[in-house]
């Protein structure tokens, strides 16, 4: 069956159709909603594949999940018109590995990348899997090598989100970098292992605790702000105000997944409170429909957001106040 066989049965199973090749025609069997459903994704794939790209699994889900919102003017808009990282950033395709093809998979990560291109600072918030730390890194990468920064900062809060880590042995820098080890994934996922560390050797890339940013000034910098949901306020703002000029910044974080003991506020809530409006920051709002990873993510995660609504509702249940109404005795006639 091979890779275009995989992809056919994927969208008979999710869309529960028949998609047989006749020729120069494909013709879909099935319910006339469903079939609807199935040509419309077919016809998305089409424009991929007319970009020279052969569609992944995960787009292939992406544009399934989708479909189900209806097509048309209302509908997503053809994948098509998703363009490649270095097309939406202005930079040359040398930036980033020639082994990997990046692009926005999805509406919400192509308005990500649109606001990363137009903006100063942009606060990307949204669930695991969407994409917000891999997306930043693959514009700030290719922010470097096109030489629109002179360097790659790269933080998080060093909260211990129920692990310790004062048993790790070394100095602090050492033990907090098996935290930030998302960060250098996603780096060494886009660009060679001698470049990064090249880059590294040079501090033309800096990976560093939110602790260690006090007290600078980031000029001619692309710095990324990974876990901001374990911010304290005074943190974020301290982090916000070390821009300083031809720097750009992102924040990204999930307010679902914040580990600040309970009465301290999260400075990614405060900032996603008083931002908006301000001129050259862009606030972004990932949903679960941007999951880009194994669609099982995509579905652990509504289990749980139902699991969480579900007890919230109880919750109100049982605090409601009752109103409980009492029989009222019959008045006595009078004989």
């Amino acid at each position: 069956m091979g890779r275009n066989g995989e992809l056919r049965k994927r969208i008979q199973d999710e869309a529960h159709v028949r998609i047989v090749d006749r020729g120069a025609k494909v013709v879909v069997i099935g319910e006339e909603k469903q079939a609807r459903r199935a040509e419309w994704v077919l016809r998305e794939m089409l424009a991929v594949v007319r970009k020279g790209h052969t569609p992944s699994l995960d787009e292939i889900d992406y544009a399934l999940r989708e479909s189900r919102g209806g097509q048309g003017e209302s509908g997503p808009a053809p994948a098509g018109e998703y363009q490649p990282l270095s097309d939406i950033m202005g930079s040359p395709a040398a930036a980033i590995r020639k082994d990997i093809r990046i692009h926005p998979r999805t509406h919400g990560q192509k308005g990500y990348l649109d606001a990363l291109h137009e903006n100063e600072l942009v606060v990307a918030i949204g669930p695991a899997g969407t994409g917000k730390t891999y997306l930043a890194m693959a514009a700030a990468v290719s922010a470097l090598l096109s030489k629109r920064v002179q360097r790659i900062i790269l933080t998080r809060p060093a909260v211990e989100a129920g692990e310790h880590l004062g048993f790790l042995p070394g100095d602090l820098v050492e033990k907090v970098n098996p935290y930030l080890r998302p960060l250098y994934d996603a780096l060494y996922s886009m660009v060679d292992a001698e470049k990064v560390q090249k880059f590294m050797e040079t501090q033309r890339i800096e990976v560093a605790p939110l602790a260690f940013m006090r007290g600078r000034t980031l000029d001619n910098a692309f710095v990324i702000l990974d876990e901001a949901q374990n911010t304290t306020r005074e943190q974020m703002l301290m982090f916000l105000t070390r821009l300083g000029q031809g720097s750009q910044a992102v924040v990204t974080g999930d307010v679902t997944q914040v580990d600040l003991p309970k009465n301290v506020v999260s400075g990614l809530r405060e900032a996603e409170r008083i931002l908006p409006g301000v001129e050259g920051v862009a606030l972004i709002h990932l949903e679960r429909r941007d999951i880009v990873r194994n669609p099982l993510v995509q579905r652990i995660i509504e289990a749980y957001d139902q699991d969480r609504e579900e007890a919230e509702a109880a919750r109100e249940r049982l605090h409601a106040p009752r109103i409980l109404e009492t029989e009222r005795e019959p008045h006595e006639g009078t004989a």
